[in-house]
């Protein structure tokens, strides 16, 4: 896979995702020519990890640039490249990149039509915008996709992934919105998850539920990435109707705003270990009773 030539690279704008990527980006070799960032936080960490890196409005930091970084909320992102294309701040032979999971290209095409070549990079990770996002970013998958028959603009996209030190895996223009629904649900639902099972913890007096939930919850992951629906455990896998009946009895009496959704994911959970055989069906309708039981 060739090298893509030293660029110089606009950031817009320098939030959580777009100063680590500029950042990691300048790291690889390339320079990192201007950003934009009006907020306290975006400036402080244009400030921490892209130094001397001058801060300036969107259209500026465009022109400036050989590799235009656009790390914008989902929303917004469309109404960005329509105005940079209408202040003709695009130009051609310009490699223009967006890091939102939940678009293609096409939400590009204003740039692509300015002679452009669009590209999306959407690192699998959470960022906190902080120095050991670095470090992360090594370590994790980007989401690269490119006009579905522009392969020179697909080894393009990877190229970069490589530089920062990440694995580049191609997803089609098509795929993009399960992809992103797929990566949501699971990173956004198991942090509220998460907090919800420690903030129960912490009500019923029990000290630090981190030392508990972490070495459980990374064994957990571990399995299901291993073994998928063989590693299912707990009562609604073995069959326990009674313990069901207990937890949906503690979370009324203690927390009732979480019965919906321990209802909702215990019915997930004895569907897909019924499928996959670890729940009996002799014991099967007496789990999914439990779990439906009004009181």
């Amino acid at each position: 896979m060739s090298r893509p030539a030293r660029l110089g690279v606009g950031v817009v704008s320098a939030g959580r995702v777009g100063a680590v990527m500029g950042a990691a980006l300048a790291r690889a070799g390339h320079a990192v020519v201007a950003a934009s960032g009006v907020s306290r936080d975006s400036v402080r960490r244009a400030e921490d990890l892209l130094p001397g890196v001058p801060l300036l409005p969107p259209d500026e930091v465009v022109s400036k640039a050989d590799l235009v970084l656009l790390a914008l909320p989902d929303d917004a992102l469309e109404g960005m490249v329509r105005g940079l294309a209408a202040a003709g701040a695009l130009r051609p032979g310009q490699i223009v990149v967006h890091t939102s999971g939940a678009h293609g290209v096409d939400v590009l095409r204003p740039a692509a039509d300015q002679g452009a070549l669009p590209l999306a990079l959407h690192p699998v990770m959470t960022f906190t915008g902080r120095a050991e996002d670095l470090d992360r970013l090594v370590a994790c998958s980007v989401g690269v996709t490119a006009q579905d028959d522009d392969e020179a603009a697909w080894n393009v996209g990877e190229a970069l992934v490589v530089e920062m030190g990440s694995d580049p895996i191609r997803v089609p223009s098509h795929a993009r919105p399960a992809y992103h629904t797929a990566l949501a649900h699971a990173a956004n639902h198991l942090i509220t998850l998460i907090a919800d099972s420690a903030d129960l913890l912490r009500q019923s007096g029990v000290g630090t539920p981190e030392r508990l939930l972490g070495p459980l919850l990374s064994a957990a992951l571990d399995n299901s990435l291993r073994h998928g629906d063989r590693a299912l455990t707990g009562p609604v896998a073995r069959g326990d109707a009674g313990t069901v009946r207990k937890h949906l009895k503690v979370l009324r009496d203690n927390a009732p705003e979480l019965v919906a959704s321990y209802r909702e994911l215990a019915r997930r959970t004895a569907r897909r270990a019924t499928d996959s055989g670890l729940l009996r069906g002799d014991l099967s309708p007496d789990v999914f009773q439990a779990i439906d039981e009004e009181h």
